[in-house]
């Protein structure tokens, strides 16, 4: 069998710091490509330029020939990029990290190119889950007299803050915003006396709905209505018992119900989203996720304790904006953190500040290390939840996946303190995107809610004449696109990496996933503009509607191992150490998402 292969000569010169024949792709690889040659068998033979079957067989090759030479040439270029500058202590996770960042930027800016909502839906992601660094420059045309609008009412905003500032300068801020003495009236307080922490009137109703409590998609919702609006003490009362955390810290029946329902309080229950419910959903995912098979008698009880306090305070003092709002603003949050995780830090504050009222101390008979290194996990793990750290904390998820170690039981070996806080770390920020994992009705609430807060938050900007955030505009908003858009390249990419980790432990979860997202799908109103994927998960990776194509699901893979595989467009290999790295760019399978074999792991779904 004969095929037509290009090679080239070898580069006598290579760049300084580049090890030789790495550089001299960049500086030879135009001007040393000889003629074709025909292999067969063993041996070659140079091909005759004169000859018809020499040039046929050139201008047939040619238009595929450059099209794969200009990709693979790119990705050649990042390599020796990343591999000319690369310095001992960046590791395999920051490098997986600048891949997938850079890969998703690719993949938004061509769904920002097909209509008016895809634009939106790629500013949204791109502000919300990328990193400043890594912002997209999307067009979003305004009109001039729009433009003129908005910067007057900038100008006016500024000038009333400028004058508030100036009022309030004299005095230091040591004091921690939001933080503030609240009652509990009879109604509502605990007490050892209370089954679930609350007094309620519906107390059989609120038994029922917490048989739930160890099952995935718990209706939280319900649970509110009959506590009496108070899901996350009744929750974190009920997990606590159900993990027998009061008795292993001696934590006191009393202190801990008031505790909560401070914590409780200081939720705000006009904010649509970010309220106590979505606080209480989180605790109760992160106690599922803890109990999985995969995980069993991995983490200490510290470390438990730590994960699911860090799910209740991870939101609490939440003011219904997002943290760019803060920082576009100049408020005193902004201020206080440096525009760095606002919120996240904001939320630490309040919660270990609560700790420190009256009859509050939940830790208070662990040791002086105990505390210290609670505290720190916690910090870890809300930190976290800034959901710009998205990626960061997904390549290093992946990178664990395919390092991965296992007992012959299935276990995951994790028998370091970086590795458990790790996993911590991805698995209360799964909690946090969970909402798209849970059965349909509940996920729709879910929906409705955090659109209404982005509404309200667009709102307030459209009052102040600033530029509206990416899908807050309720005018020009498309809440399906956005759930679509929001699954495939934020949730599923990873929850399916984590239902790799404990494989097959969550893969119901992700099937949930996948039948949500068809739903949303299917529910796109047919419009000029369609929608940027097909509904048909059993569908190629690319198909047409209504004449427009439509992209494959965005997908990116990590593999740690040597391996041939066939793709269709480029590929990166780096080394760190002794392991090989390959990042993959490809299209998926109709599948979803190919994630490299190992031998440490169960046979793949």
């Amino acid at each position: 069998m004969k095929e037509l292969c290009v090679h080239s000569s070898p580069s006598s010169s290579a760049s300084p710091g580049c090890p030789a024949g790495q550089s001299s792709v960049r500086s030879s690889h135009s001007g040393t490509l000889g003629p074709p040659r025909m292999v067969s068998g063993g041996s070659s033979i140079d091909m005759d330029p004169l000859r018809p079957d020499y040039v046929s067989m050139c201008l047939l090759a040619d238009e595929s020939y450059q099209k794969l030479a200009m990709e693979t040439m790119e990705e050649l270029d990042w390599c020796l990029d990343q591999l000319e500058t690369i310095q001992t202590y960046r590791s395999v996770s920051d490098m997986a990290s600048n891949k997938f960042k850079r890969m998703l930027n690719r993949e938004l800016s061509h769904l920002s190119e097909m209509s008016r909502s895809g634009n939106q839906v790629s500013e949204y992601i791109s502000n919300t889950f990328l990193d400043k660094q890594n912002e997209l420059e999307l067009p979003c045309p305004v009109p001039k007299s729009r433009e003129r609008k908005r910067r007057q009412g900038q100008q006016q905003h500024q000038q009333q803050q400028q004058q508030q500032q100036q009022q309030q300068q004299g005095g230091m801020m040591t004091q921690i915003s939001g933080v503030r003495k609240v009652s509990h009236t009879p109604s509502i307080s605990g007490g050892t006396g209370n089954r679930f922490g609350v007094k309620t009137d519906q107390e059989e109703l609120l038994s029922k709905d917490l048989e739930d409590i160890n099952k995935w998609g718990l209706n939280i919702f319900r649970v509110a209505e009959h506590s009496h609006n108070r899901p996350l003490t009744c929750i974190m009362y009920t997990i606590f018992q159900e993990r027998d955390l009061m008795r292993t810290f001696r934590i006191p029946t009393d202190t801990f119900v008031t505790f909560m329902l401070t914590l409780e309080g200081h939720y705000h229950s006009d904010v649509a989203y970010h309220n106590s419910l979505h606080a209480a959903d989180v605790a109760q995912s992160t106690h599922i996720l803890l109990s999985t098979p995969a995980l069993d008698a991995v983490f200490t009880d510290l470390e438990i304790l730590a994960a699911i306090f860090a799910a209740a305070i991870h939101d609490v003092d939440h003011p219904g904006v997002s943290n760019q709002f803060l920082i576009n603003t100049n408020s005193e949050l902004a201020l206080m953190y440096n525009d760095e995780s606002v919120l996240e830090n904001h939320h630490l504050a309040v919660g270990f500040k609560l700790l420190q009222e009256d009859n509050c101390d939940i830790f208070q008979n662990l040791t002086k290390k105990q505390r210290q290194t609670l505290r720190r996990m916690v910090i870890d793990m809300v930190l976290a939840t800034d959901m710009s750290k998205h990626m960061s904390l997904l390549a290093n998820l992946k990178t664990m996946v395919e390092t991965k170690k296992v007992t012959s039981s299935g276990v995951l070996l994790l028998d370091n303190y970086t590795d458990r806080m790790q996993v911590l770390r991805n698995m209360v920020h799964c909690a946090d995107l969970s909402n798209p994992t849970k059965p349909l009705d509940l996920y729709r609430q879910w929906t409705d809610r955090i659109m209404d807060e982005f509404f309200h938050q667009g709102d307030r900007e459209r009052e102040r004449g600033m530029e509206i955030s990416p899908m807050c505009d309720k005018h020009t908003a498309s809440v399906e696109r956005t759930q679509v858009g929001f699954i495939d390249y934020i949730v599923h990419p990873l929850w399916e990496t984590w239902a790799d980790l404990v494989h097959p432990d969550a893969q119901d979860i992700l099937d949930m996933l996948e039948d949500n997202r068809n739903w949303y799908q299917s529910m796109i109103p047919q419009s000029p503009s369609p929608p940027f994927y097909t509904s048909d998960r059993e569908g190629g990776p690319r198909r047409e509607v209504e004449g427009v194509p439509v992209a494959s699901k965005f997908q990116f893979e990590l593999t740690l191992d040597d391996q041939d595989e066939d793709g269709e467009s480029g590929m990166m290999e780096t080394t760190d150490g002794h392991d090989g790295v390959t990042l993959q760019d490809h299209p998926s399978d109709p599948d979803g998402v190919d994630m490299a074999t190992r031998d440490v792991s169960p046979a793949e779904t």
